[in-house]
C-alpha cells in the first residue's frame, strides 16, 4: 500500500488527523509563516508554491504533492473535511473518515475519486460565484481559456451555467491524470495572476485562486468526458465528513443574504 495511494491533509493549523498512513498532513503556506512548526510534513520544500498560499489555498498543497509525491493515487483532504465510507461507528467523526482497507479496494473499479456534487439549485456555478465573491475573476480565467485552451470554450460555457458541481479542490485521482490535471490548472493559474495582477481584497476573498480551481476542475472533468478520456464509470463519487460538523443555518443565511442582497462572503461554513 506505501506507494499505491498517499493522500494529503491540508492544514495550517494544529489538528487531530487521521492515524492510517495513506494521510499525509501537510503544513501549507510554511514560507509565508517560517515561525510556525507544526511537527507536519512542510509544503515549501522540494519543488513548491508555498509562497502562494495567502491567495491559492489549499492548492499549494496540491501543487506539492502532484510535483513530490511517489504514488499510483494521490489524494487532497482537508484538516476539518474528508471524505468517509459512510459507516459512522461512533460519535468520534475522524472514525468516519475513510482508510486505506476501505479506499484500496474501491481503486481497483475506479481511477477517480470525487465528493458528492454540491447542489445550488436557485444559482448557477457563474451566478453564485458572482454573488459570493467577483464574478471578473471568472470572466478572466474565460478569457485565458479562449487564448489557451480554445477546445474547453464550449465545455467551460456549459458548466458555468449548471446548478451543481464537485467543490472544494478534494479528489483522490490515478497518477497520470493528476499529473494532466494539474499541468492544466497551474497554467490557467499562472496567467490569471499575470492577467489581474495585485488586487486588495479581504483574507478571505484573497484566496480566490483555490475558488477560480473548484470551479474550472468540473471544466477539465467534463472537457474529458467528452473526449472519452475519462468515462463516467471511472469515477466514484463519496460523502463527505465533517469533523466539526456544518451549521447549516449560517450557511444557508449567507447563502441568500449572498443571493438576494449581494453580501459576499467573508467566511468559510
Amino acid at each position: 500500500m506505501e506507494n499505491k495511494v498517499k493522500i494529503i491533509v491540508a492544514t495550517h493549523k494544529k489538528y487531530a488527523m487521521p492515524t492510517d498512513k495513506m494521510y499525509i498532513p501537510l503544513q501549507v503556506g510554511v514560507a509565508l509563516h517560517p515561525e510556525l512548526d507544526l511537527g507536519y510534513q512542510k509544503d515549501d520544500v522540494g519543488e513548491n508554491i508555498s509562497q502562494k498560499n495567502d491567495s491559492y489555498s489549499e492548492l499549494t498543497g496540491l501543487y506539492w504533492a502532484w510535483k513530490n509525491l511517489d504514488a499510483d493515487y494521490i489524494g487532497l483532504a482537508h484538516y476539518r473535511r474528508y471524505f468517509s465510507a459512510k459507516r459512522h461507528p461512533g460519535k468520534n467523526r475522524l472514525d468516519w473518515v475513510i482508510s486505506s482497507e476501505e479506499l484500496l479496494p474501491l481503486l481497483e473499479d475506479y481511477n477517480i475519486i470525487l465528493p458528492k456534487k454540491r447542489h445550488y439549485y436557485i444559482e448557477t456555478l457563474y451566478s453564485h460565484y458572482k454573488h459570493t465573491h467577483y464574478s471578473n475573476q471568472l470572466d478572466a480565467t474565460r478569457e485565458i481559456i479562449s487564448k489557451k485552451h480554445p477546445d474547453y470554450l464550449t465545455t467551460y460555457d456549459k458548466v458555468l451555467s449548471k446548478t451543481s458541481g464537485y467543490m472544494f479542490n478534494m479528489a483522490i485521482m490515478r497518477k497520470d491524470l493528476m499529473d494532466q490535471y494539474c499541468t492544466w490548472l497551474f497554467g490557467i493559474l499562472s496567467d490569471l495572476e499575470k492577467k489581474l495582477g495585485s488586487t486588495e481584497f479581504s483574507a478571505f476573498q484573497q484566496r480566490f485562486y483555490g475558488r477560480v480551481s473548484e470551479i474550472i476542475f468540473n471544466v477539465w472533468l467534463q472537457q474529458q468526458i467528452e473526449w472519452g478520456n475519462i468515462s463516467p464509470s471511472e469515477i466514484k463519487e463519496l460523502p463527505l465528513v465533517y469533523i466539526e460538523g456544518v451549521n447549516w443555518w449560517k450557511k444557508g443565511s449567507a447563502f441568500l443574504k449572498a443571493k438576494f442582497f449581494h453580501q459576499r462572503y467573508e467566511n468559510s461554513f
